[in-house]
């Protein structure tokens, strides 16, 4: 009996440190960390004040305090560096895509071949003479200027608008390029054409998919995006493409579930990746990496001026900023 008393009284006293060792090892979930990374990396991602409920298509920036984006209703907002505001287009028809090549000299393009272009001052149309919707536009220069849309690619050589032949039957979503003799655009049609400076040519095609966005840092160092159709279950994911200089293949076996729709870096080791849902990806050199964006709003374009200014947009007026 008195062996038990004594029993009694050391598990007494020594319980409390039992419970205390075993109660953090017992409460450790695996994902703790990585919550809170994630939370670290959403305070850099934050959401900007557009005075727009337009869903917005695409955005061009060139500095920290001149940036401006483009979307549905002929909208296009101008930042200042504080605060974005209403600029006037002069159309209410919807504007896919803008590009420019300095802050005086910026194009926009949508429906019904719609071109315009701002001076520094006011924005104003310029004839084309294409009928299709333009979705996306990119220039080597102020006088080396495509403009792609649903059926066709024209040219602008500083003076006028030309149309060319692509030889694709889809229509073209995006396009970037490294020179006036090395253009890229990404098709509908699951196809890459490529530009030589004299001639469109096919140079690769993925099966049961459609391709969005296109932008690389040199010509060994190309990525595309859009959305990858598994013909075996007909699930639809996003999908990743690289070209390092040999071969295009899928950079990644990490399953993006929402359309990718965008992509811009600000060098081969900072490229960001936007799509449906508030989905963004961020490729550092090594390996991708998906920080929360802080919302679920389907995003359709992304454009910085350097790696710590990056701007998102989509629908109903949505703007992200990244700014660490």
């Amino acid at each position: 009996m008195k062996k038990l008393l004594i029993l009694f009284l050391v598990l007494l006293i020594c319980l409390p440190s039992i419970i205390a060792c075993s109660g953090p090892t017992n409460s450790i979930n695996p994902d703790t960390s990585s919550i809170r990374d994630a939370g670290s990396i959403r305070s850099v991602w934050s959401t900007m004040t557009s005075n727009t409920n337009n869903n917005l298509a695409g955005v061009w920036v060139s500095s920290s305090s001149n940036a401006f984006a483009v979307g549905d209703g002929g909208i296009i907002l101008h930042y200042d560096g504080n605060n974005w505001s209403l600029m006037s287009s002069g159309t209410t028809d919807d504007i896919n895509g803008i590009w420019g090549s300095s802050s005086s000299d910026i194009f926009a393009v949508g429906y019904a071949g719609m071109i315009l272009h701002y001076d520094g001052h006011t924005w104003s149309p310029t004839f084309s003479g294409a009928s299709d919707d333009f979705n996306s536009i990119w220039g080597s220069s102020k006088s080396d200027i495509f403009a792609v849309g649903r059926s066709s690619i024209f040219h602008y050589d500083g003076r006028s608008w030309t149309s060319m032949n692509s030889g694709n039957q889809g229509g073209i979503n995006g396009i970037w390029g490294s020179s006036e003799s090395n253009v890229l655009d990404v098709c509908a049609g699951n196809n890459i054409l490529q530009y030589n400076g004299k001639t469109w040519n096919t140079i690769y095609s993925i099966n049961g998919g459609e391709l969005s966005g296109i932008w690389g840092s040199s010509v060994s160092n190309i990525f595309a995006v859009g959305v990858f159709t598994d013909l075996l279950n007909g699930r639809s994911v996003g999908v990743i493409l690289h070209y390092n200089g040999s071969g295009w293949s899928h950079t990644t076996d990490l399953p993006p579930d929402n359309f990718l729709t965008g992509i811009w870096g600000s060098n081969g080791e900072n490229v960001y990746v936007v799509g449906d849902g508030g989905t963004i990806w961020r490729y550092d050199g090594n390996g991708w990496s998906s920080p929360p964006s802080g919302t679920s709003v389907d995003l359709s374009g992304v454009w910085g001026s350097s790696a710590t200014n990056v701007f998102a947009v989509g629908k109903g007026g949505t703007i992200l900023h990244y700014r660490p």
